[in-house]
């Protein structure tokens, strides 16, 4: 390592003093601005929240009322002979009426419903964005603290960054390694699937000029395979980053996953949760995350599964997770393919780069358990 200039790391520092200076005066701006809009936040969620209770006794009541205009009108069809025509026609428009009230207050509690939710949301943001700042405001002034009393340490701390080089060569591998996961699922699942598409189309184009019939049955299988391309490509995507996780967390993003996957390939899927839920680090939660999805996906893909179940389990110190299926199971000692390796390889190394534990338990015809286990203390 060259030797470094006193002089110019002094200047260095100082300059770097003025300018953390004035983000701390950026950050309590922001926190102001922040506290100011939650505080207008939460009296607008108070005022929706009282309208929604309103709309909601509104429904009620119409509801009740819509099934005594339904009663009246069915006694009126009943006993025609005995009630007039205007009879009749005022039981008809008093349901009609009834029910257009009915379907309005419905939507207006809809509407007032998605409001309510929308505030909640951007609640929670903000009550984020102000312990963050909160807490960036403390980690400033600490910066603070250490460069103006600690400037003749600097020229040790910059030297034992060689130390540290290790570290970011870890980083540098994961990065890797999840480019090398994006490579794998476009080549295994988009890429193929528009080559075939290429091909498809080449084929219509030769019966188009011959066989009119099996032209049209090839071009509806190759819209299939279209909509199939545009179903993968948009897996990959929100596989990418869900918005869910960064702003919600694991929990509800994990939910929003398992419904998805029950629509989509029937297996009941359930989510049990215990302990006290709250928030871990960013890189804590994309990784447990992208761990258990994997986990869920081959679920999907190869378990032949009717049900499976995620628990979670927030300690003191560890995170504990676990996905149980009832599925075929498999024999974790035997040669398995290549892409089903591929993703047990990917999430034990994803675990273990957390510092975690990581192991999966399976026999022939009684279901998989894959167990995961992170520490939080460096969270």
């Amino acid at each position: 390592m060259q030797k470094i200039d006193t002089k110019i790391l002094d200047k260095i520092v100082r300059q770097t003093i003025s300018a953390v200076e004035k983000g701390k005066s950026q950050i309590f701006a922001i926190y102001e601005a922040a506290r100011t809009e939650m505080e207008s936040v939460k009296k607008d969620l108070e005022r929706v929240q009282q309208e929604t209770n309103a709309v909601i006794a509104r429904v009620d009541e119409l509801e009740k009322r819509e099934r005594r205009t339904r009663l009246r009108l069915a006694e009126v069809h009943r006993n025609f002979r005995v009630f007039s025509e205007e009879d009749m026609r005022q039981a008809y428009q008093d349901a009609i009426n009834v029910r257009v009230d009915l379907e309005v207050a419905r939507e207006q509690e809809r509407n007032l419903r998605r409001e309510r939710d929308d505030l909640e949301l951007r609640l929670r943001n903000l009550k984020d964005t102000l312990q963050r700042a909160e807490g960036l405001v403390a980690q400033v002034g600490a910066a603070l603290g250490f460069l103006g009393d600690h400037m003749e340490s600097m020229v040790t701390q910059i030297e034992s960054l060689q130390q540290r080089q290790a570290l970011a060569a870890k980083i540098i591998q994961a990065q890797e390694e999840e480019r090398r996961r994006v490579a794998r699922e476009i080549h295994d699942g988009p890429a193929q699937a528009m080559a075939n598409v290429v091909f498809r189309a080449e084929v219509c184009e030769r019966l188009l000029d011959g066989d009119v019939a099996r032209a049209r049955a090839e071009l509806k299988d190759l819209q299939e395979q279209i909509r199939y391309v545009l179903k993968e490509t948009r897996k990959i995507i929100f596989g990418l980053r869900p918005m869910t996780l960064d702003d919600l967390g694991l929990v509800p993003t994990l939910r929003r996953v398992l419904d998805t996957m029950q629509e989509r390939a029937g297996i009941i899927a359930e989510i049990k949760v215990t302990g006290e839920e709250k928030r871990l680090s960013s890189h804590l939660e994309v990784g447990i995350f992208r761990t258990l999805q994997e986990a869920l996906t081959n679920v999907e893909k190869h378990a032949k599964a009717s049900t499976v179940l995620v628990r979670l389990d927030y300690r003191a110190a560890v995170i504990a997770a676990q996905v149980e299926d009832d599925g075929q199971g498999f024999d974790p000692n035997a040669d398995r393919s290549r892409t089903e390796s591929f993703g047990l390889m990917g999430m034990q190394e994803r675990i273990s780069l957390l510092g975690g534990d990581f192991s999966v338990r399976s026999h022939i015809g009684k279901g998989t358990k894959v167990l995961v286990k992170v520490p939080l203390k460096a969270d």
